[in-house]
């Protein structure tokens, strides 16, 4: 794959300022380990909270959530975090939560589910069903599920789940998650070896989050192995071009349309995974961001301007 031509200049030097603090052999490392350099990674490119933000912790039904608050709002976004269920938490991504909060005039609870090796599945998907369940109870608000790599896997879980539970989800966007697409074949092939996430690295969390046999069959571990995507809330996906989890974002979105919902795929050319956190440097990535504030906003106003 020819990246130096596929990947711009402004991408490359987000690609080489990731790697200063979280090296391409991040995943050999210990779980702590890991997790020491990603906090340091998260630290490095975090921005401040736009002015007149406000946030508190709280306590969902057990699990750590972050409100994040800018007036008075009418819509909940529950976002889960990325991290691969092994790293990342409240302050991983707190600054692209309070920028969605300002953006959308939304609240935005964030969640910190339980992370591997420690706690594994379905630890991380009880702690976002759960977690979620509290939003719904404790702000009466329709909610829009969002996430981005192994959040979007919860966000999609938690809304497939959620079918005929959970009332007035009003749609669900999520950012290049990991739905248990097949890894023989496509991106998952094309872009094996990609800058920020191989396809090693995707099979390494997917063994530390079951800790042992991946499950199959099972909805809430991987929302494409489903049998039924009737009934789900109106959903886009957005995904880097240059990922080995693109695919799982176009193949999620036409199950969904074959069985009669709304879904809408948005590929990014020219990005890489974890491309969130390159917003402020690269034009792109900062579309894309845009692109993503736009869609939780509309699904929120229930508005589909995909069509």
């Amino acid at each position: 794959m020819d990246y130096e031509r596929l990947i711009d200049e402004e991408t490359w030097a987000f690609i080489k300022r990731t790697a200063e603090s979280y090296p391409d052999d991040a995943v050999e490392q210990s779980i702590q380990d890991q997790r020491r350099v990603y906090d340091t990674m998260c630290r490095d490119f975090r921005q401040p909270r736009p002015q007149g933000v406000e946030t508190e912790d709280r306590q969902a039904f057990g699990v750590p959530v972050r409100v994040y608050n800018a007036g008075q709002p009418t819509r909940t976004v529950t976002y889960f975090h990325g991290g691969g269920f092994v790293v990342g938490g409240l302050d991983s991504h707190d600054d692209v939560c309070a920028e969605i909060c300002a953006q959308t005039g939304y609240r935005v609870v964030a969640v910190d589910y339980r992370l591997c090796p420690e706690h594994v599945h379905p630890a991380q998907f009880q702690d976002s069903w759960n977690a979620t369940n509290w939003v719904a109870q404790e702000f009466g608000d329709p909610i829009v599920l969002a996430g981005d790599s192994a959040g979007g896997n919860l966000a999609a879980a938690v809304a497939q789940y959620g079918r005929g539970k959970l009332d007035h989800v009003l749609g669900q966007v999520l950012i290049y998650p990991g739905l248990g697409g097949d890894s023989t074949k496509g991106s998952y092939i094309e872009h094996a070896h990609a800058p920020l996430l191989t396809l090693d690295e995707i099979q390494f969390y997917e063994k530390v989050r079951c800790g042992g046999d991946i499950p199959q069959d099972d909805p809430t571990f991987a929302p494409l192995h489903d049998t039924d995507f009737a009934g789900l809330p109106p959903t886009v996906v957005v995904t880097a071009d240059c990922d080995p989890l693109r695919d799982d974002g176009g193949a999620y979105c036409d199950k969904i349309s074959a069985a009669g919902g709304h879904a809408h795929w948005i590929n990014e050319p020219g990005l890489v995974h974890g491309y969130l956190r390159a917003r402020t440097s690269v034009k792109r990535a900062a579309d894309s961001f845009e692109r993503i504030s736009v869609a939780i906003e509309a699904l929120g106003q229930q508005i589909w301007p995909y069509d």
